[in-house]
């Protein structure tokens, strides 16, 4: 039980934040994300301690995170526009400076480009660059073999090149 309780501790320490960043980006509600990484490490300790064994901790919580993002969505019949959410909800930078503002600019272009890519390179785009998680990870995640997780990052990069230059 040492074990599992460190094991534990230890995925929350270093996961805690970026599964917030997930369901934020996810559902676009600062409050509803907080809950929702509570509420994946409930399940995920309830799971340990049952002596249930997890073999890769990172990808057992991102799926958990995906099936909860999901769950919500179920729930509010409708998806939200959880990028507008987010830039609304405080995306942005207060300091007036050029470099801020270029950064602003850039940021504010890179985010339309991510909506408008289809959701399913948006959503594999996110976790390979944003959540910075690796190729075996993001297959765990969607149940996808990762050549397709590869063949849809690079086909998703591309339309996101086309589509920038475009703007």
């Amino acid at each position: 039980m040492k074990d599992t309780k460190t094991q534990f501790i230890k995925a929350y320490d270093d996961y805690a934040d970026n599964l917030f960043r997930y369901c934020f980006f996810k559902i676009g509600s600062r409050e509803l994300a907080k809950d929702m990484v509570q509420e994946i490490f409930t399940k995920t300790w309830v799971y340990m301690s049952k002596g249930n064994e997890i073999t890769n901790i990172k990808s057992f919580l991102y799926k958990t995170a995906s099936n909860m993002v999901i769950d919500e969505y179920r729930k509010k019949h409708k998806k939200t526009e959880s990028l507008d959410n987010m830039y609304e909800s405080g995306f942005d930078y207060a300091e007036d400076t050029n470099n801020i503002k270029y950064e602003k600019i850039d940021g504010e272009k890179a985010i339309e480009v991510i909506k408008s890519l289809p959701e399913t390179y948006r959503d594999i785009i996110f976790m390979r660059y944003v959540q910075e998680l690796s190729m075996k990870e993001i297959s765990e995640i969607t149940g996808e073999s990762a050549n397709t997780i590869a063949v849809r990052i690079y086909r998703g990069l591309e339309k996101a090149k086309k589509i920038f230059n475009h703007k």
